[in-house]
């Protein structure tokens, strides 16, 4: 950096008087900028359009990703080790709001800190819809959305207790789903408050049946259980929504758009190098990973949010996240013409975004419908 602005403006600084800088005042801009990245509205009114729109205020999702790091930071951020070899890694975890279009929080944790740790971090509202995987279930956890008049829906996970309200028994869900073609039901958490959730499931298709069970029986060291396999036959889920609110069809709807934030963290690895990190010390990785946040937030929660409307409106086109991440890293002079363009929009497609229609919208699909067409979906059924 030292060696750069003497080249770039002519003055000769130190490396320690840089590494001062960067130090302490440095991360704090970092940070101060970042929350402002997130903190920032774009285009309130467009939101609360699609707020009252919903039964909810907020949908949140939350998931983690895993970024491998210098050997130097093993003692900080921990990882998995043995007699040959060290492999440092941190745990991202991410918190987003799909309505708002926007993240919530960010977080650089120990690998050893899991989804189940981070889980009772989320701060909840009344009125949010949280859609969260397995790695998140606990069952206080339900409980304290129900506490909070927040709803929420987790994917079920194979050995959890359930109980059946009116025996006090505890339910063969494999026996249970073979006789049934569906599942829609109350059930009762094996926890202090005895939580009455609701169990809903419905069964896959045979391709998708069949993805899964040759995943699980790759990546277990041991063979799967019987009953174990006959239930990946089946999208399960479990949830606080009752059923004169949402229907079975809205559940797997909503659900399904959790998927969102899978995209996002693979359009940060795929293509913006989000988990490239060199031998930096431990300030300079949160500082390094906190500029590649605020990024990544400028391409999504700005550039993308506003162009995705622009196209819609004029072209009747999709526009795919992981396509303009793909871009926009090949064409970074792009960013500043688009965030610009964006904001002088007054009705007219600059050539900088027409040539979005062109190469980042997602093409034309006749069985499986795309986010956006996800989005418009759930809307229609509410």
């Amino acid at each position: 950096m030292a060696a750069l602005i003497e080249s770039e403006e002519g003055v000769s600084i130190s490396k320690q008087a840089v590494w001062n800088k960067v130090q302490g005042p440095c991360k704090i801009f970092f940070m101060k900028v970042l929350e402002h990245v997130i903190l920032n509205k774009m285009n309130s009114c467009e939101v609360e359009m699609l707020r009252k729109s919903l039964k909810y205020n907020r949908i949140l999702i939350q998931d983690s990703t895993i970024i491998k790091l210098p050997p130097r930071l093993f003692k900080i951020f921990s990882g998995v080790s043995n007699g040959h070899a060290k492999v440092c890694n941190a745990r991202i975890q991410g918190i987003y709001d799909i309505l708002a279009e926007k993240f919530i929080s960010f977080s650089i944790d120990p690998y050893t800190k899991n989804d189940l740790k981070a889980a009772p971090e989320i701060i909840l509202q009344q009125d949010d819809l949280v859609l969260r995987d397995r790695g998140y279930l606990i069952s206080n956890e339900i409980q304290r959305h129900i506490d909070c008049r927040a709803h929420c829906i987790f994917r079920h996970k194979y050995g959890m207790t359930l109980i059946d309200p009116k025996t006090q028994k505890s339910i063969d869900l494999p026996t249970l789903l073979a006789e049934e073609t569906k599942l829609d039901m109350e059930v009762m958490l094996n926890n202090e408050e005895k939580t009455i959730v609701r169990l809903v499931a419905n069964p896959v298709n045979e391709q998708t049946a069949n993805k899964r069970k040759m995943k699980a029986k790759k990546e277990n060291r041991a063979s799967p259980s019987k009953d174990y396999l006959k239930l990946l036959s089946w999208s399960i889920y479990i949830t606080t929504i009752p059923k004169d609110q949402e229907d079975p069809a809205a559940l797997f709807v909503l659900y399904s758009l959790r998927w969102r934030i899978e995209i996002i963290f693979k359009s940060w690895k795929s293509n913006m190098c989000f988990d490239k990190i060199h031998n930096v010390s431990n300030i300079q990785l949160h500082i390094l990973i906190i500029a590649r946040f605020i990024m990544i937030l400028i391409c999504t929660q700005n550039i993308y949010h506003r162009c995705r409307i622009i196209l819609k409106k004029h072209c009747g086109k999709y526009l795919s996240l992981i396509k303009l991440t793909h871009y926009l890293f090949r064409n970074p002079k792009k960013i500043a013409a688009l965030y610009y363009e964006i904001s002088k929009y007054e009705g007219e497609m600059s050539e900088n975004i027409s040539s979005l229609a062109r190469y980042c919208t997602y093409d034309k699909r006749k069985n499986r419908l795309n986010y956006e067409q996800q989005m418009d979906l759930l809307f229609c059924l509410n």
